[in-house]
């Protein structure tokens, strides 16, 4: 048994896991299963949201220990669900270290990825639901709905670039306020709070906070904490680019 590959292979299996959004204990307990069904009996796996931990102890030698840091990431359901298909079957089978290695590198490769058109479809759906949801008008779903585009362009842009979080956040109700601002002044829109709120749903972090929860009750409470400071940063960059926003309207509708 070589312990460096079956090392990596755990390791390279939580960080897809993680990086997909799988659930913390769905991460712990899907590499420890591996380790044990390779005849490991003193591997230990920690995990929070952006970083995997992966130890074993091999039989007459020391301690080995990889980890592997994940970056910002959103969630991938069918990713997810192919590879706990995928540590399943490694754990019933058995194959050899270097065919598990290439059929979880498969899996990575043949990941789904959204058309933009598909996505951009789902944002202006999205915010004009919401719109409609909070008691808007039709107009204000329209508004809304045009906001919900600026962001699902603007957002995946900067996502692109590598920006972090809070800026995304920022810019993205900063577009939503001077949006939903230009459409009332313009009597396109009726209610720009109304507007403004279905726009945001786009980032709101209710994912995040379910999550937090989620792992909270599940003991894990460092990562729920990490969780609920990502809510708490994300919302607060949404307020602050919102507020950013009106208020530069405001002071040049006051000037003209």
């Amino acid at each position: 048994m070589d312990y460096d590959k079956l090392l990596t292979l755990s390791s390279d299996l939580g960080y897809h896991l993680l990086f997909s959004g799988a659930e913390i204990y769905r991460v712990e307990e899907s590499v420890r299963y591996l380790l044990t069904a390779y005849g490991v009996e003193t591997g230990e796996v920690f995990a929070i949201p952006n970083c995997v931990i992966v130890s074993l102890t091999a039989p007459g030698q020391k301690p080995i220990t990889q980890m592997r840091r994940v970056p910002g990431h959103g969630t991938d359901i069918s990713r997810m669900e192919t590879l706990n298909a995928l540590c399943r079957r490694l754990c019933a089978q058995r194959p050899d270290l270097d065919q598990a290695a290439g059929e979880l590198a498969s899996v990575v490769e043949e990941g789904y990825h959204t058309p933009v058109a598909v996505e951009l479809a789902a944002y202006v759906l999205l915010t004009s639901a919401f719109c409609l949801l909070f008691g808007g008008t039709a107009r204000d779903a329209f508004c809304g709905g045009v906001c919900g585009l600026a962001v699902g362009l603007v957002v995946p842009f900067l996502t692109r670039l590598g920006t972090n979080l809070f800026f995304k956040a920022m810019v993205g109700g900063f577009f939503c306020g001077l949006l939903a601002a230009g459409f009332t002044d313009l009597g396109v829109g009726e209610h720009i709070d109304l507007i403004i709120t279905g726009a945001i749903m786009a980032q709101a972090p209710g994912l995040v906070i379910t999550n937090f929860m989620r792992d909270v009750m599940a003991g894990d409470m460092m990562s729920g904490l990490v969780k609920l400071a990502e809510a708490l940063l994300t919302g607060a960059g949404i307020a602050l680019g919102t507020g950013v926003a009106l208020s530069l309207v405001n002071a040049v509708w006051g000037v003209l």
